[in-house]
């Protein structure tokens, strides 16, 4: 054992018992804890300071392996560099290595779920999810997300472009927030080759270039009356939701989801909670005496909080308002178009200002001084205007421009 080291054996080690310290030269130890488990641990000084390491224990690394990983260690505090800090660079490179092999289809399912608490309901989730299982993950799923790149989003987005627009550029976004959460995240590094500016915008046409973006097509107010008319005469639960629905101005969404215990029938009031509305804001909406006529005439289902349950408990389709539209022939009608309907005639026929009427629509204002203003939600004066509106909705625009109350017969 010359040179002071190799001091122990094989056998001494294994027969070793006693907790402590047992040298074998060169910086080297073996550490015998007091519940007698043995490890391997490299002692050293550097700039003045003594430090240790450990090097594993004795069931996995051997003597001898001991012995080569001090000698390493050695030559490493002899060139003033600290092995200890070499390692954890080590570590920290393999780490980042091994990240980079994550694949966008792992990355993807990750930022789902790190945003899907933030969302505002379940279905956002699921249609991020359908996107890019649809379109993106056979092209690039299993690649390393470190290695995409610009013309790998073009063979995502190319195929669609043209003929899913409004599809392929909600993907496009989609994409381009799960790169930008894998950079933040270590797992790749560079410009984020999904981002529209200064990258996609020079190789694809803009959205509004391929086809004009369509508004949600809307009934003329002038027909509001005639178009409730026949509704009324209609039997179901979906003709009455969607009666509520134009009643109330509201989204499709909202009313297929509006539940019993929002709606107070006693003070007139539908409360939509947060999570349910777009904007992500509690909502009031006044409902006006048809409103509640027709509340009140609905069945209560049995085990169903819904008030416009579907014929098995759960919740109407998001298709069966359409389905009322088509079977009156209104197929060329949407049903969220009739909050452009109500829009309308509030802005073209009444005195109520427009904050009136955004506020009834829970629409945000874009001013932002005007939106610092309004504190409140203007119950009281969207009481009138829904109370204006029912009654509008109940009269028939005769084509000389007189009305009629739908109740009276027309001559």
């Amino acid at each position: 054992m010359a040179g002071g080291l190799n001091k122990l054996s094989a056998v001494a080690v294994q027969k070793a018992k006693e907790p402590g310290y047992y040298g074998d030269g060169g910086g080297l130890w073996l550490q015998i804890s007091k519940l007698g488990g043995k490890s391997w641990v490299f002692r050293f000084t550097l700039h003045g300071k003594a430090r240790e390491m450990g090097l594993g224990p004795l069931h996995t690394i051997s003597l001898a392996e001991a012995r080569v990983k001090a000698l390493r260690y050695r030559k490493a505090v002899a060139d003033r560099r600290d092995p200890i800090e070499e390692r954890q660079a080590e570590q920290a490179r393999g780490k980042l290595e091994a990240a980079k092999t994550k694949s966008f289809a792992e990355c993807a399912k990750a930022y789902i779920e790190a945003h899907l608490a933030g969302w505002k309901n379940e279905k956002h989730g699921k249609q991020w999810t359908a996107t890019l299982k649809t379109y993106a993950f056979p092209v690039m799923g299993t690649l390393p997300i470190a290695a995409i790149d610009t013309g790998l989003v073009l063979r995502v987005l190319e195929p669609i472009w043209y003929e899913k627009t409004e599809t392929a550029s909600r993907l496009r976004s989609r994409i381009e927030s799960v790169l930008s959460w894998a950079t933040v995240r270590g797992y790749r590094q560079g410009e984020n080759p999904a981002r529209w500016k200064n990258c996609l915008k020079e190789l694809l046409p803009a959205r509004n270039k391929i086809k004009a973006v369509k508004n949600h097509a809307a009934l003329p107010y002038v027909e509001i009356g005639a178009f409730m008319a026949d509704l009324r005469q209609r039997k179901g639960i979906s003709p009455r939701a969607l009666e509520f629905a134009i009643l109330t101005a509201a989204r499709s969404g909202e009313v297929r989801g509006a539940t019993w215990l929002e709606i107070d029938l006693q003070a007139r009031i539908w409360t939509i909670p947060a999570n349910r509305m777009k904007a992500g804001k509690e909502h009031r909406i006044p409902l006006s005496e048809d409103a509640v006529r027709l509340l009140e005439a609905m069945p209560r289902m049995e085990g169903s909080e819904y008030a416009f349950p579907a014929p098995r408990g759960g919740q109407l389709s998001d298709m069966s308002l359409m389905e009322v539209l088509r079977r009156m022939e209104h197929g060329d009608v949407t049903q969220h178009g009739f909050r452009s309907t109500f829009k309308d005639w509030a802005g073209e026929t009444t005195a109520y200002s427009r904050e009136v009427i955004e506020q009834a629509l829970a629409h945000k204002l874009k001013d932002k001084t005007e939106a610092a203003y309004q504190r409140g939600d203007m119950l009281a004066k969207r009481v009138r205007l829904m109370a204006d509106w029912a009654r509008f909705c109940s009269t028939v625009q005769k084509v000389s421009g007189n009305v009629i109350a739908i109740n009276q017969e027309v001559a």
